[in-house]
């Protein structure tokens, strides 16, 4: 099963959850989602997999979101993926993917769920 976290390499949440992949032997496909910000259609998807809303993957305190006024409450969730497609820093991170399953890696240690009981790597 291949593994893709959207990853920040400034972010220390975001660098702990590939840590812990890494810790477990498992090397994942690494996105840095603000240099290659995912399509509307892979957002949808992610939400869906993450049972989630897209108010709930966003980064309220960045600057687009104000600018933006992304607080009223209605908008749509198309406006608001398309934001996240134009402005990828609103995405929280670190999101990992695995197989249908996905996780927001907040903590990091979230990503362990989709681990399993598979043991840390030595």
């Amino acid at each position: 099963m291949t593994i893709t976290i959207w990853h920040n390499p400034r972010c220390s949440k975001s660098r702990r959850a590939l840590e812990i992949l890494n810790d477990h032997g498992l090397r994942p496909r690494i996105v840095e989602y603000l240099k290659t910000p995912p399509q509307p259609a892979e957002l949808r998807d992610v939400l869906r997999r993450l049972d989630m809303g897209p108010r709930d993957l966003m980064r309220t305190r960045e600057a687009p979101w104000r600018d933006l006024g992304l607080d009223e409450a209605d908008l749509s969730d198309d406006a608001l993926i398309r934001a996240m497609h134009e402005h990828p820093v609103l995405i929280e991170r670190p999101v990992v993917l695995a197989g249908a399953r996905a996780v927001l890696g907040r903590p990091p240690e979230r990503v362990l769920d989709l681990v399993g009981d598979q043991p840390p790597a030595r």
